[in-house]
């Protein structure tokens, strides 16, 4: 069995081996290299009380074990990029391994071999191993699949450790205490059942958790997805229940991939429609396969209960997140398809000869494998990953945007007013799209348009910090210094490290 592992390990780390010379890509660069407490260990302890995001940013979040990793990277390299990349690699690898071990419990090796290297090959993975910053993926499942396989060894302290390193990594490792739950409940007839004085100690972990990231990461919560703005509860699962049926698609029919699944890569739908309905009948259905098989087979029991408590926390079916849907939220999910199909080879085996059912399982891998090495590329650089965007899905508001904040960059007005037009008329009802369009106009001179478009993006959220900028100018221009100097306070309450700004445009 350990060569059987040493072998899952290897296929899911060099299949990710070209990243080692891809670069920083998107917020990779905010994260990683705009960030000094991720360029040193000593940094990184000093900002335990800190957000996730840098200042001047007000995205929030509290993965301070997900930064300390990048710490230790960047020291080592001394921050060049292709060591990170091999880090994500190799964490991946883990997790794979994790994945066999889980499931060797209820299948045999063959199965649960299949099953590892489905989840270490799958394409849905592109963009939480190539992407620098989905390291808090990488780590909260080492965390989640690591604590449940101390618990089965009865390493108590173990346990609380790996328990932990999710939570700290990322915010949905606060369902770990839940998957141990369930690996219990499926070991129900075991003598050796998890101590009530773990739970407990489970319990009061994910408490304090939950209150340190309420005092320090909860900035970001109140940004919502542009979608969910003004939604109220049944309007936000119109637009939910059809990603969450995009979700499934792309478990098992990972062929139409994006970086990106904004208005209108998935359309927005204010009403019940179909695939709002199909949406609800999968994540049903899901559920009840888990609760179904829990004698039949628990494998999949484990692997359909784990996928929809990992994804619970980004499905938006509870409250709003700050986005529709990203592949990387589906990295545990991909446990699902891959028990489906470790199941799948015990069967045929049982069916067929053992040669046969182990070719078509090869067959199985090579094309998974093969969508994975084509997807890669994508993550070079930016250059390369806004183009890969934009030719895949040209009706993504969010590709438009970034094209157009490009050609801004460049001087190239012509192409930036245009793409931030296309932008708007795809998707018009993001306060950050309409905020950084009135900034451009505003330096361009355009103060009529400006104001309209700030105006605008105030009014879907009042705290923008960017359409606080446009007013706060505006006012001052037209000479209202109660008004600019009210726009500053507020702006400064709202979002603090905005106050090094406003300084700077005093007079």
């Amino acid at each position: 069995m350990r060569r059987s592992l040493f072998a899952v390990f290897l296929i899911a780390v060099a299949l990710y081996l070209p990243t080692v010379r891809y670069g920083y890509v998107q917020d990779d660069r905010a994260i990683i290299v705009a960030n000094a407490a991720a360029h040193s260990v000593g940094a990184a302890l000093r900002a335990f009380d800190r957000p996730y995001w840098p200042a001047p940013s007000a995205g929030g979040l509290y993965r301070p074990m997900t930064v300390l990793d990048f710490a230790v990277d960047w020291q080592l390299s001394g921050g060049a990029a292709g060591l990170f990349h091999a880090s994500n690699a190799l964490l991946h690898g883990l997790v794979a391994v994790f994945v066999v071990l889980v499931v060797a419990r209820w299948l045999p090796q063959s199965g649960a071999l299949l099953a590892g290297l489905v989840f270490a090959v799958h394409p849905v993975h592109v963009e939480a191993v190539a992407g620098l910053v989905s390291r808090a993926e990488l780590l909260c499942a080492v965390g989640i699949l690591g604590a449940v396989l101390a618990a089965r060894r009865r390493s108590w302290a173990l346990v609380i450790a790996l328990s932990a390193l999710a939570m700290l990594s990322k915010e949905h490792g606060v369902v770990v205490g839940v998957v141990i739950l369930l690996d219990d409940w499926l070991n129900s007839e075991s003598v050796q059942r998890v101590p009530k004085s773990v739970y407990l100690g489970l319990g009061a972990l994910t408490i304090a958790y939950l209150v340190i990231w309420s005092m320090v990461g909860r900035a970001g919560a109140a940004d919502v997805a542009g979608p969910f703005l003004g939604a109220d509860g049944l309007a936000r699962l119109w637009i939910a229940l059809p990603a969450n049926l995009r979700s499934a698609g792309l478990l098992f029919w990972p062929q139409d991939l994006s970086a990106d699944y904004s208005p209108q890569v998935i359309p927005v739908r204010h009403t019940v429609s179909l695939a709002a309905v199909a949406g609800a009948l999968v994540v049903a259905g899901v559920v009840a396969l888990g609760v179904w098989c829990r004698r039949r087979a628990p494998a999949l029991s484990f692997a359909a209960l784990l996928a929809a408590v990992s994804r619970l926390p980004t499905s938006n079916l509870l409250f709003a997140s700050g986005i529709v849907l990203a592949e990387r939220d589906l990295y545990l999910a991909v446990i699902l398809p891959a028990v489906l199909a470790g199941m799948g080879l015990v069967w045929l085996e049982r069916r067929w000869s053992r040669s046969r059912a182990v070719v078509l399982a090869g067959l199985l891998l090579v094309v998974l494998a093969g969508r994975s090495l084509l997807r890669l590329p994508s993550w070079q650089d930016n250059r390369v990953f806004l183009l890969t965007l934009l030719s895949d899905h040209p009706e993504s508001y969010r590709g438009n945007e970034s094209a157009a904040a490009v050609f801004a960059g460049m001087g190239d007005t012509a192409a930036a007013l245009r793409f931030y037009a296309r932008a708007e008329s795809l998707f018009g009802g993001d306060p950050h799209l309409q905020a950084n369009h009135a900034f451009y106009l505003l330096g361009l001179g355009d103060t009529a348009r400006a104001a309209v478009l700030a105006r605008s993006a105030r009014q879907l959220w009042p705290s923008e910090p960017i359409a606080l900028r446009v007013a706060f100018t505006l006012a001052r221009r037209r000479g209202q210094p109660e008004l600019a100097r009210a726009l500053a306070d507020s702006a400064v309450r709202w979002h603090p490290a905005e106050a090094g700004w406003y300084q700077v445009q005093a007079p």
